[in-house]
C-alpha cells in the first residue's frame, strides 16, 4: 500500500465528452483514423531522418494527445516509450509558460530526463495543434534518439550525474509561430559531435509532427468537436474494459518477485530488487517502492519510464493486440518511492534507464506467474544488448556514429516455443540489415547466426539467442551495454534455464576481453566484437516435449545432439 514516503501514479479520470452519446461505429472510425494519423507521422519521420538509429532501428515514439495530455494514438515503434510522451508534453508546455503561451506554428524541444523518462539523447519535439478558430485540440509529439548530444561520450555506462550525460533543453521553442528560432537551432548544432545527423533528425521530427497535426485536424474537422469528444471517451472506456477483463481472471492477491542487475556501470556489485503486483478484482497495482536506493552509476530509471515499463508489461498481456491509448492505462496503478532506482531525483545519473526497466518487465511477469503461470512467458534474454560505435572515417575525416539493439531469445509459454526477436520493450524496432551496416560503417560481419543450445529446454523450448561478430576495418570506439550476463533467464513450470548474454572483444593479438558494460573502448582495425545474445527460458517439463519436435529442432540446428540427449532422452 502507498505510504507517506511513496507516490501513487494513475491515469487521469477527467472526462471531456459523453461516451453514452457516441455511436460505436463512429467511435471505431475515429479510433482507426487517429491511429492512421500517428502512422503518417511515423512514415514522415522515417522517410526524412538522417540517422539509421531512427530510419532503420526505429528508436523513437510518435503519438497524439488531447489537451488533457491523454494518449489518443501511438504508432508502433519503441514500446518502452508507451505512454511516456504525456510527461514530455506536460513538462514542455509548462516550461514555456503554459497553454496561454502557445500559438499556432510553435514547436517545443524538451529532454530533461526526469520529465522524459529517458537519457538526454531521447529528445522530444512537441507541436501544439490548433483549429482554424484558434482552439487548442491537442498535441503531436515525437521522441527520438539523437546520435550525440554532447555528453561526456556519445553513449555512456559510467556517468555519475545527469550533467555528464548531454546538453539539456528544458522546454524551449525551436519554432515560434512558424519561424525557426535560429539562436536555439545554432545551439543544438554546436552541441553535437555529428551535427549533420542531429540537424537532419531534428528537421525530421518537426516534419513528422506537422504531418500528424494536419491529419489530426482533419479527423476533428470531419466529425465535429462534440462527436469527436464523445467518441474518444467511448474509445477510452472500451480500452479500459479490455484490460480489466484480463485481470479479472487472476486471483486476488499480492505477488512479489525479484530480479537482479549485473552492475550499475560504476561498481561491479550486483543490484537485487523486487517488485510486487497486487491484483484486486480488475485493478492491478505495480509496486516499486521496495526498490534499492538510487545508484551512483547510471542505471536509475526516472518515473515516466518506470510507469511506462509497467504499462508495457500489462498492456502487452492484456491489450489483445490493440494500438495503445489512455483507456488501456486506467486499470493500472504504479507506486514508487522517491530517491530509489525506480524514482531517482536530480542529479542522479540515468543514462542506462532502460536496462532496469527491461528487467522490471520480466520481474512483473515472474510475479504474475506465481498466480497464473499459463498467463505469461518464461524469461527472455532480458536485455536489448546495445552497442554504439563512433569515430572518424579514414579516407574522408568525417565524424560518424551508429548504434543498435540486438535480438534475444524469447521465453516459451504454455502452448508455444519462444521466438527470436528484440526484447519486448523494443519489439516494434529492428536492427539494420547487414548490407546497410557494411555499406555505412567500417566493419564486416564475420558471423551472424542463431546461437545453438542457447534456449532453455522444456515441453515448449525457449527461443535461441544470436551471435553477432563484427570485424573492424578501421580503428573505432565502442560503448557496450549488455545486461544479464551473470544470471541465466529463468524457465517456468519445470522449464529449464537459458544461456545468458555475453560480449567480448577479440583483439588482433589474440586477447579476448569481456565488455558487458564499457564506455569509449578503443577497438583497433582487425579486432572482432563478439556479441552473443541470450536465449529464452523453457516452459514445462522437457521430458514432455514430443519426439518429433526434438528431432525437428536437431535438424534445424537449434540444438545439438549432445544437448538433446541431455535434456530430451525420450527422443532417442
Amino acid at each position: 500500500m502507498p505510504t507517506s514516503n511513496t507516490v501513487l501514479h494513475r491515469a487521469g479520470a477527467v472526462r471531456t465528452g459523453d461516451p453514452a452519446a457516441a455511436d460505436p461505429v463512429t467511435t471505431e472510425v475515429i479510433r482507426h483514423a487517429l491511429n492512421s494519423a500517428a502512422n503518417q507521422m511515423k512514415r514522415a519521420l522515417v522517410r526524412t531522418a538522417f540517422s539509421p538509429v531512427i530510419y532503420e532501428v526505429l528508436d523513437f515514439a510518435v503519438a497524439i494527445y488531447d489537451p488533457e495530455m491523454r494518449l489518443l494514438a501511438q504508432a508502433p515503434s519503441l514500446p518502452m516509450f508507451m505512454g511516456t510522451l504525456n510527461f514530455c508534453v506536460e513538462e514542455a508546455v509548462r516550461n514555456v509558460g503554459g497553454t496561454e503561451n502557445l500559438f499556432p506554428g510553435d514547436m517545443i524541444m524538451y529532454n530533461w530526463p526526469y520529465g522524459t523518462g529517458s537519457h538526454p539523447q531521447d529528445l522530444a519535439v512537441v507541436n501544439p495543434v490548433f483549429l482554424d478558430d484558434g482552439e487548442l485540440i491537442g498535441y503531436t509529439a515525437i521522441k527520438g534518439h539523437w546520435l550525440d548530444i554532447a555528453g561526456k561520450d556519445p553513449y555512456c555506462t559510467d556517468t555519475i550525474d545527469v550533467f555528464q550525460e548531454g546538453t539539456i533543453y528544458p522546454g524551449v521553442k525551436i519554432y515560434k509561430k512558424g519561424e525557426l528560432n535560429d539562436d536555439i537551432h545554432r545551439m543544438v548544432i554546436a552541441n553535437s559531435r555529428v551535427p549533420k545527423f542531429v540537424a537532419g533528425d531534428l528537421n525530421a521530427q518537426v516534419v513528422g509532427c506537422r504531418v500528424g497535426a494536419t491529419a489530426f485536424r482533419e479527423v476533428v474537422g470531419r466529425f465535429g468537436r462534440a462527436e469527436f469528444l464523445n467518441s474518444v471517451e467511448n474509445m477510452f472506456d472500451h480500452g479500459e474494459r479490455v484490460v480489466r477483463s484480463y485481470f479479472e481472471k487472476i486471483p486476488d492477491g499480492r505477488y512479489v518477485a525479484s530480479g537482479e542487475m549485473d552492475s550499475d556501470g560504476i561498481s561491479d556489485e550486483p543490484i537485487p530488487f523486487e517488485i510486487a503486483v497486487e491484483v484486486k478484482g480488475s485493478d492491478v497495482r505495480i509496486d516499486f517502492s521496495n526498490a534499492p536506493e538510487s545508484r551512483p552509476g547510471p542505471v536509475n530509471c526516472p518515473v515516466p519510464s518506470t510507469i511506462s515499463c509497467a504499462r508495457v508489461a500489462i498492456t502487452m498481456l492484456a491489450g489483445y493486440g490493440e494500438a495503445p491509448h489512455e483507456g488501456h492505462f486506467r486499470a493500472i496503478e504504479v507506486v514508487t518511492r522517491p530517491g530509489t532506482m525506480f524514482h531517482p531525483l536530480p542529479p542522479a545519473p540515468c543514462f542506462l534507464y532502460g536496462w532496469p526497466a527491461d528487467q522490471a518487465i520480466e520481474v512483473i511477469y515472474k510475479a504474475i506467474a506465481a498466480a497464473l503461470p499459463e498467463a505469461v512467458p518464461a524469461q527472455s534474454g532480458g536485455c536489448i544488448c546495445s552497442v554504439v560505435w563512433w569515430g572518424t572515417r579514414e579516407k574522408t575525416g568525417e565524424p560518424w556514429a551508429d548504434g543498435s539493439p540486438h535480438p534475444v531469445g524469447q521465453g516459451a509459454w504454455k502452448g508455444g516455443d519462444g521466438g527470436t526477436m528484440l526484447h519486448i520493450s523494443e519489439s516494434a524496432t529492428r536492427f539494420s540489415p547487414i548490407e546497410v551496416w557494411e555499406a555505412k560503417n567500417p566493419w564486416l560481419m564475420d558471423r551472424l547466426a542463431l546461437r545453438q543450445d542457447s534456449g532453455g529446454p522444456g515441453e515448449w523450448r525457449g527461443g535461441a539467442g544470436v551471435d553477432f561478430f563484427f570485424r573492424m576495418t578501421e580503428d573505432i570506439y565502442i560503448t557496450t551495454v549488455v545486461e544479464r550476463t551473470r544470471n541465466a533467464p529463468w524457465g517456468l513450470s519445470g522449464g529449464g534455464f537459458a544461456v545468458p548474454n555475453g560480449a567480448a572483444v577479440r583483439f588482433p593479438d589474440g586477447r579476448l576481453v569481456p565488455v558487458p558494460k564499457t564506455t569509449r573502448l578503443a577497438v583497433p582495425k582487425g579486432a572482432v566484437l563478439e556479441l552473443a545474445t541470450g536465449g529464452g527460458g523453457g516452459y514445462g517439463d522437457p521430458k514432455a516435449r514430443p519426439r518429433e519436435a526434438v528431432l525437428a529442432d536437431l535438424e534445424a540446428g537449434y540444438i545439438s545432439e549432445e544437448f538433446a540427449r541431455e535434456h530430451y532422452p525420450q527422443a532417442f
